[in-house]
Formats: C-alpha cells, structure tokens, sequence
C-alpha cells in the first residue's frame, strides 16, 4: 500500500507554490511552470533550469545511502549529509560470480515537498524484479478492512482515542541476511559524488557498482526482514502480533491495539501512557513520529468526533490531483451518474441484450490512460467512495480492449468525480456486530454474465441491523454463468459470507466477540435454500455454495434472512442506476443514514422493546420462523 501523501491544490502549478497549512504533509511531482508538464529525473538532469538543483539532490541520496557526503557548513568535521552504510562501491570482478545474474537497476524518484526543510527531495528504489531472493519475501501487513475495523472500535470504545506512530527510515535501517548488488550508469551520477568517491577507478562498461548491505526501498525481502526485526524487539515489550489476522497488534495486558501497514501504526488506546509506552518501545530503535490528533493514516484523511462517537472518512485533494495529472477539465454541468445507465423500458415483454460495441479502438497511450485512471480510481473508491466500484468494475473488465466508448464512460466517471470531489464513508458507534446485504442483478453483463454485490457493516445485535458507514464493499461480475435469478442470488450470499469470516475472525481478535452474522437478502428462494425451508431439486450447479452457506450456518457464524429489495444497501452497487437514483441514495451510502428509515426491529435483548420488537417480527414470518429455529 502506498504511503506517499497527495497534495492539497486544485492549482496546475501548485508545486511551485507553498501550503496554505505548513503541517499538512504534501509530497508534489515537479512540474515545469513553462509548460505544465511532468518531470522525470532523467528529464530534470537535462533541463537549463532545474539541473542544478537536482544534481544536488540526487549527490545528497547517494551520500544518505552510502557514507555521507560534502561538508556541513556549521561543523567542517562532519558531512553535509550523514550516510547509513546501506550503499558502498564496489569493483565488478568483486561481485561473486553466482549473483552476477541478480544485479538489478534503481529507479529514481523527485518530488517536492514544501513543508520539509529541504523541498526537493530525491528517492532511489531498486528493481526488485530482477532479483532472485531464496527465502520467504510475504510480509504480514494490515488490510484496508482492518483498518476500518479499528476506525469502529475506537469509537465504539468508551474513553477510547486514536493516534498514528510512523517509523522514519523503517526498511533503511535493517540489515540484509545477504548483500544485493546494483549498478548505476556514470553519466547519470553527479560529479559532486564521482569525485568524492573517486567512482572512475570503479566504472566498468561506463557502469559504477554498488553493494546493497542494508535495507531500502525495492527490495522484495526488505519489508519481510524489517517487519521480523520489529517482531523480535516488539515482543520483549510485551506484545504481539495475532495469530490469524495479518497487521493486528496487542498487548498482553494494556488496552492497546493497532494496525501496522508497512511503517505506519494505527493506534487504539485507552488512556495516554499505555500509547507512551509503545512510543518508548519503538523509540529505543527507531526515529518516530506521532500525530496524536490521528487525523491522517494510510493516505486516508480522519476528522474524529468523539463527543458524539462518529468519525467521518475522506481523501482530501485526491480528485483534484487526478484532475490535474490526466489533463480533465471540470465539467460544465454537474454530473450525478458515474455510468451511463440502461433506461427501464415499461410494459416490455422481453429485454434485448445491449448492442454490442463497436466503437473504434483505442491505441496504446489512449488504453494506458484508461488504465492508469482506473488505478488511481480504484484505491480511493475501496478507501472512501463505494459508490464508485460497480462503474470501475464495468470500465475494468473492458479496458484491454478499451474502445472510444469506454473512453467515454471514463470521461463520465471523471466528471462525476469531479462534481463530487470529496466524497467520503461516516461511521457511528455501534455493539461492533458484523452484518451484511446482498444482492445480485441477473443477466445484466455481456455474456449472460450476472454481478454480485454486498454492503458489509457494523451494527447492533438486531434482528435486522440499523445501517451503519461500509467497512467492505463488494461490486463485481460473477464468473459463471447463472441458470436463474435465484442461483444469482444463492452465489452473492456465498461471495458476501466467504469475505466476512477473516472480518468475523479479526474481531474477535480485536475484542469483539461474534454472534450469528445476520446478511440479508431480497431473494425470498435463495433464503429458503441457506436456511434449508424448501426442499430443492436438481441444483447441483448450486450444490457447493448451498452446502457451504449451510455448514456455516450450523456453526454458528451466518444467520440469513429476507427483507424487501427497498431496503437492501447492495442493490445499488449491482447495476448502473440512473442519476435520480444516485441524488436519492447518495448519503445513505456514505453514512449519513438521516434518509434511511429508523430500525425497524430493536434490540432484542431489552425487555421494555420486547413486545415491539415481537409484533414487527410477526410481519416478517421468515426471519421469525427461523429465529424461533
């Protein structure tokens, strides 16, 4: 998951410009104020203008990597830059003949970041592709879901309070369990660093070799030997990773929690010392960071609200960088669909299938922008904009072939996106339950193909849960092809239920011990199949789903139920509505659940709403029947 920040400006040349906040972390790529156009190093070390600058940059990461460089002009006695022995050069007929194969290349990053004290900063990464590393590289990090996860519980939390921790120079520091070996062609190096490391006694081919001893950036086991180290000296302090859930971190004792993405730490805690005694613990080894206020992590802007236990999700900046990046002016008038929608025609007797597309093909550059705008799209939309996945899941399947009408419907997202520029998920306190909606639209991909969809949230221990902000999404097209609406229906309750048990498995790590997860549909055949009240006949298409969705009902870990289609959340990420459709749901499916109706069910628990909450389940026979089951 990336780390780097975006920027905070709607201005094409804003990265010429200073913050209207100095705090606020901006990382900017360089643009040329003649033209407006992106800078690339190789493009920078060319240009009249900047060569100077970033000469001086480039020489000054070299001198970090390796062992300093130039001279502080305060202490004649120490560098400009002090080294971390990660680099040093080495001589070609050095390098052992068996990793000849595995030296790599570096690709050099620029970018300004104006609230540093040194703006123009460079970053060298290594081509880990090239790199053929013999042990375990997976690294146990923490997912986008579980993040969200802990987002919940901290307000959920009495007295509960968030912060971030960030590691500076995390993989940086690490020692490598063997060297790696990269080269770096003369010409590219800044003379500054040739002559201070007397680098032409080193060129072979007009390349200069380096020996990789410690960790950075690249390297495919850097995270893996980085993340086992902070293990080990985490532990002596007492705490741990969980067993089954990747990025989960707890103390033995101290009521602490936190997520660890890379280097970033997400941290529940409950009183300020159980925090200052992780910050002490990680202090020891490393260079920190903290931001108490915890208004930002993973890329993802966090206004806390703790008085009335809500916190609202955004990216702020994130659209209007995109604006600017792929060049898309702000539309004229409003946009309110982010996909073109099929109208509904009344009182036919038969639905056709769509016309095929035959548009012209794009050519390279054109799939290329298609694909990276899909990208840049999809993170933001899993992140803080859900209502945007059923769009990116149609322009995705497509994009290999792209045509002009693909380019058109992402000229449409775009539009959308920028009519709505910060867009973002509100989630309120709740019991933590985990609960889900399911849906599915039959027939309605090419190739007779049908899409599945689910909102995953936390909510009470209801008989139908009150919403509550997405903690997971799901808006994609199912693989095969289903015989019937109900087989449709049957196969998004399995993909709804399949990705809630690693959720079910984190919160009762996290604290948050699991009832029956109730998921609902409004499918009144696909519940009577899971719920095995209707006996089937000649479904063994269906078979392993029906029997899946059964063993985990008898468990104890699913309870599925119907309501009516009105009320399900998953409908609107199952096809492309129109954009009345969208100005009606738009803030139901960011949080806000003022338009909602109210629970329609207590708690059931309680006996002062015991007999409210029993004449309601009377007019609903099916979840009564099986809750009395």
């Amino acid at each position: 998951m990336a780390s780097r920040t975006r920027s905070q400006t709607t201005n094409r040349f804003a990265a010429l410009t200073e913050p209207d906040d100095p705090q606020t972390p901006v990382a900017l790529p360089v643009l040329d104020p003649t033209t407006g156009q992106y800078l690339e190093h190789r493009q920078l070390r060319k240009h009249p203008i900047h060569k100077a600058t970033w000469d001086t940059s480039y020489a000054n990461e070299l001198g970090r990597l390796c062992q300093g460089i130039g001279q502080s002009p305060t202490n004649p006695k120490k560098p400009r830059i002090e080294g971390t022995d990660t680099f040093r050069p080495i001589r070609h007929r050095d390098i052992p003949l068996d990793r000849l194969k595995d030296v790599t290349y570096t690709r050099v990053v620029c970018e300004v970041r104006p609230q540093k004290e040194d703006p123009n900063r460079t970053r060298i990464t290594i081509g880990g592709n090239r790199i053929c590393y013999p042990g375990d590289c997976g690294t146990k990090t923490g997912s986008l879901e579980l993040t969200k996860l802990l987002f919940n519980s901290v307000i959920s939390t009495p007295n509960a309070r968030f912060a971030c921790f960030d590691i500076k120079n995390f993989y940086l520091g690490t020692p490598l369990d063997r060297p790696e070996y990269v080269r770096i062609n003369i010409s590219a190096i800044p003379q500054e660093f040739v002559d201070e490391y007397n680098l032409d006694d080193y060129v072979t081919n007009d390349w200069v070799y380096f020996e990789i001893n410690k960790g950075v950036y690249g390297l495919k086991q850097a995270g893996k030997l980085a993340n086992d180290l902070l293990t080990t000296r985490l532990d002596a302090h007492g705490y741990y990773q969980c067993a089954t859930t990747p990025g989960l971190w707890r103390h033995k004792w101290r009521p602490i929690i936190f997520v660890l993405v890379v280097d970033d730490f997400g941290i529940q805690y409950v009183g300020r010392e159980h925090a200052n005694h992780l910050l002490h613990a990680l202090q020891q080894h490393y260079e920190v960071t903290s931001d108490w206020d915890g208004s930002k992590f993973v890329g993802i802007n966090i206004k806390w609200d703790y008085s009335i236990r809500k916190c609202h999700l955004s990216m702020n900046g994130y659209i209007d960088d995109l604006l600017i990046k792929y060049n898309h002016p702000r539309p004229h008038k409003p946009q309110h669909a982010p996909h073109k929608h099929r109208p509904i025609v009344y009182g036919a007797k038969e639905h056709l299938l769509p016309e095929d597309d035959t548009s012209p093909l794009l050519d390279t550059e054109g799939i290329k922008r298609i694909q990276g705008i899909v990208g840049s799209l999809l993170y933001y939309a899993r992140a803080v904009d859900n209502k945007l996945l059923a769009t990116l899941s149609t322009i995705s399947s497509q994009q290999a072939k792209a045509t002009q009408n693909t380019a058109n419907a992402v000229s449409q997202l775009l539009d959308y996106v920028a009519t709505y520029p910060s867009d973002g998920i509100t989630y309120r306190a709740s019991k933590m339950i985990l609960a889900a909606h399911s849906d599915a639209s039959f027939l309605t991909e090419p190739g007779s193909r049908s899409r599945a969809g689910a909102h995953i949230f936390l909510s009470e221990h209801d008989a139908i849960p009150r919403p509550n902000g997405p903690v997971l999404t799901l808006s994609h097209v199912i693989r095969f092809v289903m015989a019937s609406a109900a087989e449709a229906e049957l196969a998004a309750l399995y993909h709804t239920a399949r990705e809630m048990i690693p959720l079910r498995n984190a919160l009762d790590e996290m604290g948050w011990p699991q009832p029956k997860s109730p998921i609902q549909t409004d499918n009144s055949t696909a519940t009577g199949f899971a719920n095995d009240t209707i006996i089937q006949r000649r479904i063994k298409m269906i078979w392993m789903r029906l029997h899946w969705l059964r063993c985990r009902a008898a468990q104890g870990q699913f309870r599925f139920y119907w309501d009516k289609g009105s009320h399900n959340l998953a409908d609107y990420h199952t096809k492309h509505h129109p954009p009345a459709y969208h100005l009606a749901h738009r803030q139901t499916h960011a949080g806000f659940h003022t338009r909602c109706a109210p629970a329609r069910v207590c708690s059931l628990g309680k006996s002062q709403t015991l007999g409210l909450a029993f004449t309601q389940l009377l007019s609903q026979p099916r979840i009564f029947a099986h809750l009395l089951a």
